[in-house]
């Protein structure tokens, strides 16, 4: 599973919308769709960002195992 497929999957097992990560992110809803549907990068920054607004660790993105209760 990439990133941005782990973030989305995340995202959806906790309930959250596109647009409440947007908003905490400060940035457009376009903007974080392009970053989730992995058309645009996400920094490291973001990735801190994202897994404070999803109340996860950020080293959940890169274990292998990963997988959403």
């Amino acid at each position: 599973m990439l990133l941005h497929e782990k973030i989305r999957a995340l995202r959806k097992s906790k309930g959250m919308s596109q647009t409440f990560i947007a908003e905490r992110l400060d940035m457009t809803v376009s903007s974080y769709n392009m970053k989730e549907n992995g058309k645009r990068p996400i920094s490291t920054t973001e990735l801190e960002s994202i897994s404070r607004v999803l109340e996860v660790p950020a080293t959940v993105f890169y274990e292998e195992n990963f997988h959403v209760k």
